[in-house]
């Protein structure tokens, strides 16, 4: 991948505080719906965001792949858990899966997860 995930992810995070300047209505139902759909519950946060993970990986969305990459981080998720799902979206989406993950892998490699 040539363009730095790390860079993206800030990029993301900016343009989404500018949505929510412009359009405050708007801003505040998504933070509410994700806020609540990602509380402690059957499942805890951190399951949670690893299965957003993968169907972000799924759909192929590169904003959601890193959005919710870095929330399981902040929840906790590891290195290794990670991976383990990178197998599991291989197994379900064949090659496009695998494409869709090397940028979970560059990513994790910008911030010095993978070292």
């Amino acid at each position: 991948m040539i363009e730095s995930q790390k860079d993206l992810n800030v990029a993301r995070n900016d343009l989404f505080a500018r949505l929510c300047d412009t359009a405050p209505v708007l801003g505040e139902r998504v933070t509410g719906v994700v806020s609540q759909t990602y509380l402690d519950g059957a499942l805890p946060k951190k399951i949670k965001y690893l299965l957003a993970l993968a169907i972000a990986l799924g759909t192929g969305c590169r904003i959601c792949i890193l959005a919710q990459l870095t929330r399981a981080l902040e929840e906790g998720a590891t290195r290794d858990e990670i991976l383990d799902l990178l197998s599991v979206v291989f197994a379900m989406k064949g090659t496009t899966g695998i494409a869709e993950s090397l940028r979970v892998i560059q990513y994790l490699d910008e911030i010095g997860v993978l070292a």
